[in-house]
């Protein structure tokens, strides 16, 4: 049954061309021996990395699997797809295909970072260089991994390349502890912090030593490590290379690229096929809507709750940045209808081809995760500062709590709101162990049939790929 799979690793490791930001010599001229030669080479190959990455955002996988799974939004459209559905009731299935899609995404950013990893150092050429691009590649590599052990548990670990169907036959492609898979996210980013420089990169596009640091800080939080993840968040405090944006909004219109407070981020560019579609997933399907040039359309497929809308505090400055429960009409009257605002660009003229920037981290989620991991060191009061930066730039009062187990509930709030429609919700609720109970309750208020049960905590295996390998790939359990 494994070479029922050939095709596909192979493509995966060999592929080096990226249509959309890439333009690179013909298809039949590529080849393992006309290819990765040289400097340009391989930085050519690493930006078709970064552009495989980008799939996870652009197909707004992030947010259905983010937000969408959770509290925070909801489907408006009146004809939603089966896989929407199964998202919004937290009855995903197998055969659904934002599963499938965040796992192609994340295995086809692997194979391609072990392109460069594995071949680059058999090239001469500045040792400076080849090793930013070695780190840039395993710092991709790991948090491709970080996705997949979050959504899925166990899964495959590949850290070659397959030249033939002989190697993929030979190759072992069971699903792997997700232990195990931490210590190679582990230690990728621990590779790719000694070989990135120093220097801040100013390209907040591509991963730079902060980079690196901040995605450990979240990893070691995630792994309950808090000491370490204390340690490496500190650091990217204490370099005072980030800063909080003063106006929030800023963080999520036209123009938001490479901001102070960005860490990393995804660049979308309208025009080229190289957009992004958030505003038509996150607003009103409604025809005779005025919010756009040309009077457009949306397709309201991920809203905001009206549970999250409430959850705002008076003076919250990021509730009219982030959500609208009223939609303006041709003729100049409104219509009640709950939509997203962070990254919707009015100023399209193709709602499938947004501009604005999407960024994956930025300083205030250190901030946040510092102050989650100084409570759970049971330093409350050291945590305070941390989480009131937050809200003060929110225009909100400090937090004044003094117990351990309330700010907790203030951190899991002050996320909830800070980086709604952001793909974080789902994460941070599992992280915390509060899935279950949150999710059920909202689903109760609501008097909807649906619970959260142990076992979809994780989602299940693309069921393709257990299809086409039923000896080494195993569902997971309750599937």
């Amino acid at each position: 049954m494994k070479k029922n799979i050939i095709l596909f690793l192979l493509v995966l490791a060999t592929a080096t061309s990226c249509k959309d930001f890439l333009a690179l010599s013909p298809e039949y001229q590529i080849s393992d021996q006309t290819f990765y030669k040289n400097q340009n080479d391989f930085e050519t190959a690493l930006t078709g990395v970064y552009s495989t990455l980008r799939g996870m955002f652009n197909t707004s996988n992030a947010q259905y699997l983010g937000d969408l799974t959770t509290d925070n939004a909801e489907i408006q459209w009146s004809s939603p797809s089966v896989n929407e559905m199964q998202l919004d009731q937290n009855a995903v299935v197998s055969t659904n295909s934002n599963i499938q899609g965040a796992w192609n995404t994340c295995l086809y950013t692997i194979s391609r970072s072990n392109a460069i990893i594995n071949r680059i150092d058999g090239v001469s050429f500045d040792q400076t260089t080849k090793d930013r691009i070695k780190g840039e590649a395993k710092f991709l590599r790991a948090y491709s991994y970080f996705y997949l052990v979050r959504l899925f548990g166990n899964v495959p670990i590949i850290d070659k390349e397959f030249s033939s169907p002989e190697e993929v036959a030979a190759a072992d492609l069971s699903l792997k502890p997700a232990a195990q898979v931490y210590q190679v996210i582990l230690a990728d980013l621990g590779s790719a912090e000694t070989l990135l420089p120093a220097t801040l990169n100013t390209d907040r596009t591509r991963a730079s030593r902060s980079t690196v640091k901040a995605v450990l800080g979240k990893v070691y939080l995630t792994l309950k490590n808090y000491d370490q993840a204390a340690a490496k968040l500190k650091e990217v405090i204490d370099a005072k290379t980030y800063s909080l944006v003063a106006d929030y909004k800023t963080l999520f219109t036209n123009g938001n690229n490479n901001l102070s407070e960005s860490i990393f981020e995804v660049e979308y560019v309208s025009g080229r096929s190289m957009g992004n579609n958030y505003s038509s997933l996150f607003t009103p399907a409604i025809t005779s809507m005025a919010i756009f040039t040309g009077n457009l359309q949306g397709s309201g497929r991920i809203v905001p709750t009206l549970d999250v809308i409430r959850a705002y505090e008076p003076g919250d400055a990021r509730k009219a940045v982030s959500v609208n429960d009223s939609v303006l009409l041709i003729g100049g009257k409104k219509s009640y209808s709950r939509y997203g605002l962070k990254f919707v660009d009015f100023k399209a003229i193709d709602l499938s081809d947004g501009s604005v920037t999407f960024t994956e981290l930025r300083y205030a989620d250190v901030l946040l995760m510092y102050a989650e991991v100084l409570n759970e060191q049971g330093k409350t009061a050291d945590a305070l500062p941390f989480i009131n930066q937050v809200r003060n730039r929110a225009k909100l009062a400090n937090v004044t709590e003094t117990t351990q187990a309330g700010l907790r509930l203030a951190i899991e709030k002050e996320r909830r709101l800070e980086f709604l429609f952001e793909g974080q919700r789902w994460f941070d609720l599992v992280r915390t162990g509060r899935a279950q109970t949150v999710l059920n309750a909202h689903y109760a208020s609501l008097k909807l049939n649906f619970k959260v049960d142990d076992f979809e905590l994780i989602f299940p295996i693309p069921q393709n790929e257990v299809d086409l390998n039923p000896t080494v790939i195993k569902q997971n359990p309750g599937y």
